[in-house]
């Protein structure tokens, strides 16, 4: 007698292991980044489960979660039992996630270190594929007065404009400047044209008594600060 064929069905699982009671017996966090995209997308195909297809989807990125988000519509179709419908929704639920990052860094009104300039641009700039240079102005007291992008560019780098930085921040009666761009290579050493662009700011704003007080390069989950390494 032929043997049937075995069923991946998540159905046939016991509802300890089923993503969706899982969560909602036991609560969000229990659950394995495998086991909240398989909620996602709902069902798998006929030959795996969702939460190995969600496995396959995440080993293709090395389990991570931002690089995850990277990947397109048509990227994510080309798995076998991802269709356009399951594509967006994992698509939608990533960007809410780097939205909600946003806000969380929207709070931060004062910086007292590097780490809190990561935290209000990391959301930003973290997961781009270009590069791009933003400028954080800062009252006397280190609070946030504006931050503005200043230039965009390739992955090569950017053209940052001098004058228009101080005539901003002369605007705005800005004390301090930090300084901050993204490396979408994922490298954190600073260039020869970082450095370069850093002694030439420092030196211009302190011709008008302003003062840079740090340049962030910024990569999706680490940073590099001219100020904690004494560049500055």
């Amino acid at each position: 007698m032929q043997n049937q064929p075995q069923s991946f069905s998540i159905k046939n699982w016991s509802n300890d292991d089923k993503p969706r009671e899982k969560l909602a017996q036991k609560g969000k966090s229990v659950l394995s980044d495998a086991e909240l995209i398989a909620i996602l997308i709902g069902s798998g195909s006929r030959d795996e489960s969702a939460v190995e297809l969600s496995k396959r989807i995440l080993g293709s990125v090395n389990n991570n979660l931002n690089d995850l988000g990277k990947l397109s519509i048509n990227q994510l179709m080309q798995f076998k039992g991802i269709g356009e419908a399951k594509a967006i929704t994992i698509t939608a639920a990533l960007e809410i996630g780097r939205r909600r990052r946003g806000e969380e860094a929207k709070k931060i009104e004062k910086i007292g270190s590097s780490k809190d300039v990561f935290n209000l641009l990391q959301p930003i700039l973290g997961e781009l594929p270009h590069e791009e240079f933003w400028i954080i102005y800062l009252n006397n007291s280190n609070k946030v007065i504006h931050q503005a992008q200043l230039s965009k560019g390739g992955i090569t780098g950017t053209l940052v404009d001098v004058r228009l930085v101080l005539k901003q921040a002369l605007e705005i009666g800005a004390i301090g400047l930090i300084l901050a761009h993204n490396h979408p290579s994922g490298g954190l050493k600073p260039s020869t044209a970082d450095k370069q662009i850093t002694e030439k700011l420092k030196n211009a704003a302190a011709a008008l008594d302003m003062k840079v007080l740090d340049h962030i390069i910024i990569t999706q989950r680490e940073y590099f600060s001219f100020a904690d390494d004494n560049l500055l």
